[in-house]
């Protein structure tokens, strides 16, 4: 078996902390394109237009291995790597700081508020914890080992080095990561708690809502009432799975939806963020092995939850 050919250095800076896009040419042994330009014009017609497409080529800017503009015209060579940067969706600044809650020369723990993305995704780019860390600390190969959701606030371990990544990646896989997150959700007597929550969550994609369906279990969480207020309460939640939504889905099967909460039980329809009302949900602490050099690990976030103070 043939090992393919690792790929060049980009040689275009990152824009913004987004890295540029890396095409590879790919084979053509029906001899469709024969420039260039028509790859690249049937590659990416569909998402932006020719006529776009057309423009960027005609601006220079898509790069080669050697940084300089592609041509057009040049003749159509399979295995070439390419690179540019696409135009980013106009964004709304989110009004709050990334804190950094430690950092060393392998890992950065982040603490990220609400309404801020970890990593780029959809419309969400260069509002990311991941951009603005990069751009911040003068990290350009900060990666993040894991997700959190974008309305959850908290804990993100970002490692320094992609050599590193793959290590404490496979900590969050094997479930080798003890996560605790804290919630605000009404008060009621039953269900007693503790208690441990376990059921299969499927998430569609394109459907905002995760959802519990009949089958073997995929998802666990252990709940508990910290404290009472009136008619609100604090609550610890105690992950052992990692599945999209799962605290705020298990919260809501018990009839103890967190506050604000967009989704659950009820999907709110799209509009503008309302930056004073963010989702009740915290990831409070990360507790590991350090996956490198075997030393206890232990972050707690400085950030609180408004609805109780």
């Amino acid at each position: 078996m043939r090992r393919r050919t690792k790929a060049p250095a980009s040689p275009l800076p990152q824009r913004e902390g987004i890295d540029a896009v890396r095409v590879r040419l790919p084979e053509d042994r029906a001899g469709v394109w024969r420039t260039v330009r028509e790859h690249l014009v049937d590659r990416y017609a569909g998402a932006v237009g020719a006529a776009l497409v057309g423009e960027m080529v005609r601006q220079g800017r898509f790069v080669g291995a050697d940084g300089r503009a592609v041509g057009g015209d040049e003749p159509y060579a399979a295995g070439r790597y390419l690179w540019f940067h696409r135009d980013f969706p106009a964004e709304e600044r989110v009004p709050f700081e990334v804190g950094v809650v430690y950092r060393d020369e392998r890992i950065v723990v982040a603490d990220k508020p609400h309404f801020l993305a970890t990593m780029p995704r959809g419309r969400h780019v260069t509002e990311t914890a991941m951009a603005r860390l990069r751009r911040d600390l003068g990290l350009p190969g900060l990666q993040p080992a894991h997700r959190l959701d974008r309305l959850t606030a908290g804990l993100v371990l970002f490692v320094v080095r992609p050599e590193d990544r793959g290590a404490y990646q496979t900590l969050f896989r094997d479930r080798r990561v003890r996560k605790e997150y804290e919630a605000v959700a009404p008060y009621a007597p039953e269900p007693v708690l503790p208690v441990t929550v376990r059921s299969r969550i499927e998430k569609e994609r394109g459907v905002m809502a995760a959802r519990e369906v009949a089958g073997e279990p995929n998802s666990e969480s252990r709940i508990e009432r910290v404290e009472r207020r009136g008619g609100l309460a604090r609550y610890r939640l105690v992950p052992e799975t990692g599945r999209t939504h799962q605290l705020r889905v298990h919260m809501n099967a018990l009839g103890l939806p967190i506050l604000r909460d967009p989704v659950y039980p009820v999907v709110r329809e799209d509009g503008p963020e309302d930056f004073g009302r963010p989702l009740q949900l915290l990831a409070r602490t990360l507790e590991f092995t350090d996956p490198l050099d075997g030393s206890p690990r232990r972050f707690e976030s400085g950030l609180s939850l408004s609805a109780l103070g």
